[in-house]
């Protein structure tokens, strides 16, 4: 095993949530099939995002902590953009469930880190 340190896992993270906002966006635009050519930004953005997942998970971060983060930050931004760029309307009740998911994650990425100064003493 090499001692060099691992490389951080959040600059793929950050690219694998761009590209899957991008593609469900995408898939939205295309309407069906009616607009093909913006299917393929939908495969190329889920596949590619999808493989730097999984490099996001080679380089250590749990997987729980990973993919809760990956769909998360997917959600509200897709929601956000949603409303911005094809006028979909976000209720008080789907806003206060956007607001519980981002506090779910933000739990979830604590934890993990309470977690390891324990696992480092057994």
């Amino acid at each position: 095993m090499s001692d060099r340190p691992r490389p951080s896992a959040w600059p793929p993270l950050l690219v694998a949530i761009a590209l899957e906002v991008s593609a469900t966006l995408a898939l939205r635009a295309a309407e069906g099939f009616t607009h093909p050519l913006w299917l393929i930004l939908v495969v190329v953005g889920y596949s590619g995002s999808l493989w730097l997942l999984s490099i996001v998970l080679d380089r250590g971060m749990p997987v729980g902590v990973a993919y809760g983060i990956w769909s998360a930050i997917g959600v509200v931004l897709t929601a956000v953009l949603g409303t911005a760029l094809f006028g979909e309307t976000l209720g008080p009740v789907q806003i206060v469930g956007v607001g519980v998911i981002v506090v779910g994650v933000l739990l979830v990425e604590l934890g993990s880190h309470q977690r390891k100064p324990a696992e480092a003493a057994s």
